[in-house]
């Protein structure tokens, strides 16, 4: 096995990382939660919201693209920022234009405002996601960066396995709108929570080149083919997780007809699959290698979405034809994503913050390709999203076999 080296003036102290305790553990995991929790919450509203705004199910989808259009561009700017300024001051400012953007989204009267006040919404909300991962880069290094990364997602994983079931409870007592209501509370406390999380990046550390050139810096990661390889893997399986999140509530709630209350039970489900291989992950990283494990989720990634594929086509097993494919779909998450966004960042450990950020807008950039590709082809049955699924699935598949040479890197 492998361990790159970093170099001496670069390296974080794993014992610092140590020392920081649980606060700043449970500030990370929120602030890499944004990414989600602003969707989750409110996926069994998106029926009545369509009814409400006068708005079809594509286009209500399209609320989870502009999403994620604001999400991907977003992370290319704070990131290289964050590598000259620090990342506490940009992940405040990002913090404020997601209050902002929600609250928006609370007083919408038209799917076209719901839309676009969803892009400002999360070009807030991802300054928390990219700079929390280079956060984890400062503190961490090896494996335990990896290890820490599905320590962070699996302690995250808990408000999402609660965010649908929450979100229809307040459905069905105080209506859509008081969803991102909740949503403007969440990035208050968290605003306020943010002044007990310490400086990561130390001004000496900073990186002193001017903004434009760490923005055309870009450049020189996409010609890193291992760099390609984490960044295809993680892009294309979050492509297909978007085509999910977009596809899933009109699949079970519209077509099998899944009362709206229930369809986060069938999401946690996909939940508790991802904190369990979270934590496989970070038991097996260090004996087995974060490659490797890569490798293999891909593979399964890639095999269940073909199965599912068959079954939306078909309707072969009704509902649970569609669930169990997509339950083993999801738990793949527990062993891409923390081991890419791992793998990329210890590739170029001196812009932690533009490979994250660079690493972000390649998985929400492909979110943006599956999500809108659901809505577009909707057509009243699951077919669409298995297909997206399949597709995207594959390709990060073969991004994790064919582009990322096996060193078996821990």
């Amino acid at each position: 096995m492998q361990i790159q080296a970093e170099s001496a003036p670069l390296a974080p102290l794993d014992d610092a990382g140590e020392r920081h305790g649980l606060h700043v553990l449970a500030i990370l995991s929120t602030l890499m939660g944004f990414a989600s929790i602003s969707t989750d919450l409110y996926l069994p509203a998106m029926p009545a919201m369509g009814r409400a705004l006068n708005a079809s199910e594509g286009t209500i989808e399209w609320t989870v693209s502009g999403y994620l259009i604001g999400f991907s561009l977003g992370q290319l700017f704070w990131g290289p920022i964050s590598d000259r300024l620090g990342r506490k001051l940009p992940v405040a400012f990002g913090l404020l234009l997601f209050i902002i953007g929600s609250a928006g989204c609370a007083l919408a009267d038209s799917a076209m405002t719901m839309i676009a006040v969803r892009v400002l919404q999360a070009a807030g909300a991802c300054a928390g996601v990219v700079l929390s991962r280079a956060m984890v880069r400062d503190l961490y290094e090896g494996y335990k960066a990896a290890q820490m990364m599905s320590t962070l997602i699996t302690v995250m994983a808990i408000a999402l396995l609660l965010g649908p079931i929450v979100g229809g409870q307040i459905l069905a007592l105080a209506g859509w709108r008081a969803i991102f209501w909740f949503l403007v509370l969440i990035g208050a406390a968290t605003l306020l929570a943010l002044t007990a999380l310490p400086e990561t990046l130390p001004p000496e550390r900073r990186r002193q080149a001017s903004l434009w050139r760490a923005f055309t810096g870009y450049g020189a990661l996409l010609r890193d083919r291992r760099f390609l390889g984490y960044a295809g893997t993680g892009g294309f399986f979050y492509g297909a997780m978007f085509a999910y999140i977009a596809g899933t509530p009109f699949a079970y709630i519209t077509y099998h007809h899944v009362p709206a209350q229930f369809y986060g039970l069938l999401f946690a489900c996909g939940i508790v699959g991802i904190m369990a291989s979270n934590l496989l992950n970070a038991r097996l990283v260090k004996s087995l290698g974060s490659d490797r494990l890569l490798r293999w989720g891909a593979a399964g990634a890639a095999l269940s979405g073909v199965i599912l594929a068959a079954t939306a086509w078909t309707d072969w097993g009704g509902l649970w034809g569609l669930a169990v494919p997509l339950f083993v779909f999801v738990t793949a998450t527990g062993f891409i994503v923390a081991n890419s966004i791992a793998g990329a960042l210890g590739q170029h450990p001196d812009q932690a913050g533009a490979v994250s950020a660079l690493v972000g807008a390649t998985q929400y950039g492909t979110g943006i390709l599956g999500s809108a590709l659901v809505g577009a082809f909707a057509d009243g049955t699951p077919w669409p999203m298995g297909w997206v699924i399949a597709s995207l699935a594959i390709g990060s598949g073969l991004s994790a076999w064919l582009l990322i040479q096996r060193t078996d890197r821990v």
